[in-house]
């Protein structure tokens, strides 16, 4: 499986949302690729799940995708929640 977390420059948020989304996956005991980008490369990458904050994920949303829309980046919590559907 592979994840694209993604924020509108590809750099902070995304990279510590990639942490997190790895974190999530190791208390869940599950393994995939984690990778982070910006909005505008996301756009042309083919990923299992698309992962990122809710003011700008669901402009990914083109019908194909699989998408998790974060209130919170930052709690390990939510993303499980949200993640644990799609392992």
């Amino acid at each position: 499986m592979r994840i694209l977390v993604v924020c509108g420059n590809g750099l902070g948020s995304s990279f510590i949302m990639e942490l997190n989304v790895k974190k999530a996956l190791v208390e869940l005991g599950k393994e995939a690729v984690v990778e982070h980008t910006d909005l505008a490369t996301a756009r042309t990458e083919k990923a299992d799940l698309f992962i990122g904050a809710k003011d700008i994920i669901h402009s990914l949303n083109d019908g194909t995708r699989k998408i998790i829309a974060l209130e919170n980046v930052m709690n390990v919590g939510e993303i499980k929640e949200k993640l644990t559907p799609y392992l």
